[in-house]
């Protein structure tokens, strides 16, 4: 008995472990493209995400800027979280002073 459950209870540990180790990371980009069917994010830069939760189809638009909470599960960069970013108010530019 103990030569069947010692095998197994390090293979479950080391399992674990692996899980425990993902390391996350966070992205920041703007939107190129927003597929709800299949629930991918791409980035300008190229860079693509498979979303664990589902967004509406309107959710993201090209252009938005967003920041991506992302782990890598195998090959595949999965996204945990992804946030709307508000760019920051354009500043006006003074109107030209009138020459007298």
């Amino acid at each position: 008995m103990r030569k069947v459950l010692l095998p197994l209870a390090t293979i479950a540990a080391l399992g674990f472990a692996g899980a425990a180790i993902a390391k996350t990371e966070i992205t920041k980009g703007d939107v190129k493209a927003f597929d709800a069917k299949t629930h991918t994010l791409t980035l300008a830069d190229g860079m693509k995400f498979r979303l664990k939760q589902r967004y509406k189809p309107h959710a993201f638009k090209a252009g938005e800027k967003v920041e991506v909470k992302w782990e890598m599960k195998g090959k595949t960069h999965e996204a945990l979280h992804v946030y709307a970013l508000k760019s920051a108010p354009m500043k006006k530019k003074p109107a030209p002073a009138k020459k007298s």
